[in-house]
């Protein structure tokens, strides 16, 4: 993706994630500073941030608290291990984190949400060889979803371009289809309920035999891969087959938490409940990198069954809860807990999508999909050209003055909660004008 250029041209050294790096480096994207819902290029020119950073900036930019306590926490504390040993922040976060999340025991702390994921896939393997059932080793995903770029969440992930170059990757993993009928389009609310959407979950069950899966893993409304919210009823069925089976669920809430759906995770907006869950992004609000793996209580027990002096998980990192990202994310709960940032995202949810669906009827596009403060905008692609528009319309809106993310033809956006109304409006205003002037 081509973006206009901020800055003079910088020197070769760093190779950045997902970047077509000989386009980049012609027309470098970059930002010098941020606060609230902007950032700020070099040359001083403001940019709305409607993609909270990268899902992740739910309470905005350079917010004071978390500011001050990552300053405080760098001088008390700067680093300590998590093998065999922690600090009182790490226990005190926990305690916060879980009291936030109900259902939840414990949670075991990593740097990133693709490194919770790997963690949750390890977990869960572990837990029913702990229980004697050592047989149910195999995995199932669910098309279009992403869960990180380690070989355990690429391989579950539904994404193909990002596996492509990498295979082979983990054996014995499955996917179900994405719940979704490209025939409605513009929806107001979820899709409607049906006993359908589960159907291929449970071809995959009768052919592999649902006593040797270890777990299903799915993200509570897809993100990356497009912004598909669950039909209703889609989540509880899951739910109930995993029961059945003796599957365990996982949850990858990396995107979906922390708000985004107006509560502080997907599975209480929706009211559904999952055995492990994971989470990032939201978790520092982007300011220090951080990861959690939560677990219920009956997936905890099961490891505390062995001798009492061995490891009971032989898994972790170095950085697991890091000092200061533990502070900051202590300051991330204060900010939305104190400050009423989920309320205030459940109440222009509504508003939020309502605008977006006024670009029904703008050139090229063919669907907006949306559920909390996650939306998408699908376009219709160039003939023999995927992507090039959607890069066009992202281009042509940055130079508006509004950061929207293009993945391929489907602009995406999850402003910070903090997100006003009239800043919902420039976003819609300027993603038209783009549209009526990119062919």
């Amino acid at each position: 993706m081509n973006h206009l250029p901020n800055t003079p041209p910088l020197e070769d050294g760093v190779w950045l994630p997902f970047t077509a790096m000989r386009g980049f480096l012609e027309a470098p994207m970059i930002f010098e500073r941020a606060e609230g819902m902007h950032y700020i290029t070099p040359d001083g020119r403001r940019v709305l941030d409607m993609m909270a950073g990268l899902w992740c900036v739910n309470a905005g930019h350079a917010h004071p608290r978390i500011t001050a306590a990552i300053r405080e926490a760098a001088g008390r504390l700067d680093f300590v291990s998590s093998f065999r040993m922690s600090h009182p922040g790490a226990f005190a976060f926990a305690r916060r984190l879980l009291d936030a999340v109900p259902g939840m025991a414990r949670a075991f702390f990593s740097n990133s949400g693709s490194e919770a994921v790997d963690t949750a896939l390890k977990i869960a393997r572990g837990y029913h060889r702990a229980r004697g059932d050592a047989a149910r080793t195999k995995f199932i995903g669910r098309a279009k979803s992403y869960h990180g770029v380690g070989f355990g969440g690429l391989s579950v992930g539904g994404i193909a371009r990002h596996k492509r170059d990498f295979g082979p990757l983990l054996a014995d993993v499955f996917h179900m289809p994405l719940p979704h009928d490209p025939a409605q389009r513009f929806l107001r609310d979820r899709p409607a309920a049906g006993d359908h959407w589960l159907a291929g979950l449970d071809d995959i069950l009768a052919v592999q035999d649902p006593s040797t899966v270890a777990a299903i893993i799915v993200e509570p409304v897809t993100g990356s891969g497009g912004v598909y919210p669950p039909p209703i009823g889609y989540l509880e069925a899951l739910r109930a087959r995993c029961d059945k089976h003796g599957i365990l669920l996982i949850f990858d809430e990396v995107i979906t938490g922390f708000g985004r759906l107006g509560a502080c995770t997907a599975a209480e907006a929706l009211g559904v409940w999952p055995d492990i869950m994971t989470l990032a992004k939201g978790l520092t609000n982007g300011a220090v990198p951080m990861g959690a793996t939560l677990v219920n209580s009956r997936v905890f027990d099961a490891y505390m069954q062995g001798p009492a002096g061995a490891p009971e998980l032989m898994h972790g990192y170095t950085y697991s809860a890091h000092p200061l990202a533990c502070a900051a994310g202590m300051a991330a709960l204060d900010a939305y807990q104190l400050e009423g940032m989920f309320e205030a995202s459940a109440a222009i949810a509504k508003p939020f999508a309502a605008a977006l669906l006024g670009l029904q009827g703008a050139p090229h596009v063919i669907d907006v999909r949306h559920c909390g403060l996650l939306a998408a905008v699908e376009l219709e692609p160039r003939p023999a050209a995927p992507g090039v528009r959607g890069a066009a319309v992202a281009d042509a809106c940055f130079a508006d003055g509004v950061l929207v993310r293009a993945a391929g033809d489907t602009m995406v956006l999850s402003p910070p909660l903090v997100v006003t109304a009239a800043q919902v409006a420039q976003t819609v205003d300027a993603m038209a004008r783009a549209l009526r002037a990119i062919a």
